[in-house]
């Protein structure tokens, strides 16, 4: 079982700038591809960035260019580093795991974390 958890959401007005960070309880992110989410309230859960194992990362055209995915692999941990923030990008956000497209014994599962808000005034 892997527990992930989200943090550094918070507060920004537009053209801020904020940092999440998704800490996996253990080292996983190696074996896993890797997606931030984001839902807004009465809105379906959308895509915001992915990472696979090989480092491919994907980006929406609504995030392309301010939102980038980095890591720290000393501390399990994966980051969605956004900037200039609009209200648009107000939502939950969300990290998940999921196996490769090449399977491996190391990532048969998929896991969510709960969970960090963003809001961004105008």
């Amino acid at each position: 079982q892997v527990q992930l958890v989200e943090s550094g959401g918070g507060s920004v007005q537009a053209g801020g700038s904020l940092k999440l960070s998704c800490t996996a309880s253990r080292y996983i992110f190696r074996n896993c591809d890797m997606a931030w989410y984001r839902q807004a309230p009465g809105e379906e859960r959308k895509l915001v960035a992915s990472i696979s194992v090989d480092g491919t990362t994907i980006y929406p055209e609504s995030v392309k260019g301010r939102f980038t995915i980095s890591q720290d692999n000393a501390k399990n941990t994966r980051y969605l580093e956004m900037s200039s923030l609009n209200p648009e990008d107000t939502a939950r956000y969300s990290c998940y795991i999921y196996p490769p497209e090449t399977p491996n014994d190391q990532c048969p599962f998929r896991y969510w974390g709960q969970g960090t808000q963003v809001t961004v005034s105008s």
